[in-house]
């Protein structure tokens, strides 16, 4: 493992205070304004616009209408309408998406603005952003598995023989989504809003085709249904909040997906298309089964004409698809953000377009991803099944969220207190009921999202602690730069012409890659940088802040290289500003040096021994570094160091 693996956690990463300026971003001009809706149409609003496949379903099947009786059935679609209402409308349209790190948003941005609100990083603060990171990789294995199970189930009623074959249909189109992830989605990209806008107004004209059987369930849009309900059914409703959440899950994407759309298209495509199509749809299903109490069993399928059936499955597989490629891109780029901010070791990530930076391929998360997404489709078997895995995940995300809006609008935004609680206690009140709700699924499947979340939550805690142990370790033997430097000048070794570039994670000792050089090979280049790669609590980091120079000799130059969080550390190109400062060098006779670091047990010095193996399997599984700063490998010299830890 090279000593630069261990990134941001290890070196100081200061607070930048204009982070928290929205981004005027140029893709939100209004030439480009609904092209951008219709975008983020098919990206962000695809989870949440397959929920009526199964929500109103499973929250009937709850709460024991199967027959649809009159007035729980009002009360079922008035808790979906009005969860929609003040969770997505309230909380992320109109509250979170103000929150934005120069335009990006997502759990870990958050983290980013509150730790600059606070001006460190408690440990509270890292425990909660790994909490969110871990319950959304829970999400996105079950999301997947979820969705096009739900869809693909639709062929069982259109051809009641094909009902022992849905299994292994969704498995090979979810073995085909997977594979195809390598090639990247901008080729077929441009074809998911459009198919998402035709899903939206097909929900929304099935819904309104079929208002008029039965139009008392207009009255759901009262609340008072909602609150009726609850109160008929007190803690027996407890079972069934954890089957209305299903409506929201995808809503916390609004957030995550800011930085590639911009806050005001998704909140257009929300009001105008999302929302009233999601709304008529399940009020459209609400009035079926109360004209048809026997179609509560599968109300979506059931209310489409028999001609259109085959079509509206080969939609809804569509749809779920593209749901299922939003969360795993999704996870592609919390994953590296994870990795930049020094949560977990260096991971392979690939480019899969020119054009569009945020497009990224990780092999072995991809990997990991659809063995998992396998595995739950086996085990469960069907929606209704795997409905209890579904929303633990998410309710325990959205919880964190408002967890960390609060200190921020407290901190940051300087809300008064008495104004903070008033607008967010009462969303976390009703998440935290939704919370506890989805814990009542725990025995049937809800562990299955617990234990993936605890197993990603060890990991990340496992690498930070261990990494923080190697950087103490490596400290105690470590020599001064500055006394090295004075060292050298008394005692100069042969000096060969050209620039070495050393990468090390602390830029005040002598990196260890050069020690050995000078043991070994008892030469100096005449030019040398001491780089070290820290990341900013930012997205993005503009070129004037990327480098920072400090000569300390005629032959010693250090280097403090700064990225935002979701951007590629490109080493040379960054190197390349120095010649703007008046440096002079020629990146193609600079030579790059790295300490590759393995590690050995030494009992009884660190780490407990399994968290200590685990530390080393992590380890050892980082990919290469020559990579990951994209270095040009012809150029790099790698320095292998063993430390007992």
């Amino acid at each position: 493992m090279n000593e630069t693996s261990i990134p941001s956690e290890t070196a100081p990463v200061k607070a930048d205070p204009t982070a928290v300026t929205p981004q005027t971003a140029p893709h939100q001009s209004p030439q480009n304004l609904w092209k951008l809706v219709i975008g983020c149409i098919g990206v962000v609003y695809g989870d949440i616009g397959t929920s009526p496949l199964y929500a109103l379903r499973e929250s009937l099947r709850a709460a024991g209408s199967g027959e649809g009786q009159r007035a729980e059935v009002i009360g079922v679609v008035s808790l979906l309408l009005w969860t929609l209402m003040l969770i997505v409308t309230v909380k992320y349209v109109a509250l979170v998406m103000r929150a934005d790190n120069r335009g990006e948003g997502g759990t870990l941005s958050l983290v980013a603005l509150v730790q600059q609100a606070l001006k460190r990083r408690p440990g509270w603060l890292l425990a909660i952003g790994v909490t969110g990171i871990s319950l959304f990789f829970g999400d996105a294995m079950i999301t997947p598995a979820m969705s096009v199970l739900s869809a693909v189930e639709g062929m069982a009623i259109v051809e009641p023989g094909f009902a022992p074959f849905v299994v292994l249909s969704t498995l090979a189109i979810i073995v085909g989504l997977f594979l195809f992830q390598a090639q990247g989605t901008e080729r077929v990209s441009i074809l998911f809003g459009p198919i998402m806008v035709l899903w939206f107004f097909v929900l929304g004209g099935m819904g309104l085709a079929h208002l008029h059987e039965d139009a008392t369930i207009l009255y759901a849009l009262n609340p008072s249904h909602a609150l009726g309900f609850l109160a008929r059914h007190q803690l027996g409703s407890f079972f069934v909040l954890g089957s209305i959440f299903l409506a929201v899950t995808g809503g916390e994407a609004l957030y995550a997906d800011m930085g590639h759309f911009g806050r005001k298209p998704i909140r257009l495509a929300w009001g105008i298309l999302v929302f009233p199509a999601l709304a008529l749809s399940y009020l459209g299903q609400g009035a079926f089964v109360l004209a048809h109490p026997e179609a509560a069993v599968d109300p979506f399928f059931l209310m489409a004409p028999g001609a259109w059936l085959l079509p509206l499955v080969v939609l809804a597989t569509a749809a779920t698809v593209i749901a299922s490629q939003a969360v795993i891109s999704g996870a592609f780029s919390m994953m590296q953000q994870a990795v930049q901010m020094g949560l977990l070791p260096r991971l392979e990530i690939r480019h899969t377009s020119e054009t569009q930076h945020g497009q990224i391929y990780m092999p072995r998360v991809n990997m990991i991803l659809m063995s998992a997404v396998i595995v739950l489709v086996i085990a469960f078997g069907s929606s209704s099944h795997l409905a209890s895995a579904y929303g633990i995940a998410v309710s325990g995300d959205m919880v964190i969220t408002s967890i960390l809006t609060f200190v921020l609008v407290t901190r940051a935004w300087k809300w008064p207190l008495a104004v903070a609680i008033a607008v967010l206690a009462p969303i976390m009140m009703v998440e935290v009921m939704f919370f506890s709700a989805n814990l009542t699924k725990l025995v049937d499947g809800g562990f299955v999202p617990i234990m993936i979340a605890a197993t990603m939550a060890a990991l990340i805690w496992t690498w930070v602690r261990g990494s923080a142990h190697v950087k103490r370790k490596a400290a105690d033997s470590a020599i001064s730069l500055v006394k090295l430097i004075a060292m050298l000048t008394k005692s100069t070794p042969i000096e060969v012409p050209g620039t070495a570039v050393f990468l090390t994670q602390d830029p005040d000792t002598a990196p260890s890659a050069m020690l050995h050089n000078l043991k070994h090979n008892r030469v100096l280049h005449s030019q040398n940088f001491i780089v070290t790669v820290t990341v900013a609590p930012t997205p993005t980091v503009s070129d004037e802040k990327r480098i920072t120079l400090e000569r300390l000799s005629d032959k010693f130059l250090r280097v403090i290289l700064t990225f935002g969080y979701m951007e590629t550390p490109n080493v040379p190109r960054a190197l390349s500003l120095a010649r703007k400062r008046g440096e002079k060098f020629d990146i193609m006779t600079t030579s790059f040096f790295l300490n590759r670091r393995t590690f050995r047990s030494a009992r009884r010095q660190g780490l407990p021994f399994l968290q200590e193996r685990v530390f080393i399997a992590l380890a050892k599984s980082a990919s290469d570094a020559t990579a990951f700063y994209c270095l040009p490998s012809n150029r790099v010299v790698e320095m292998g160091q063993q430390m007992a830890i």
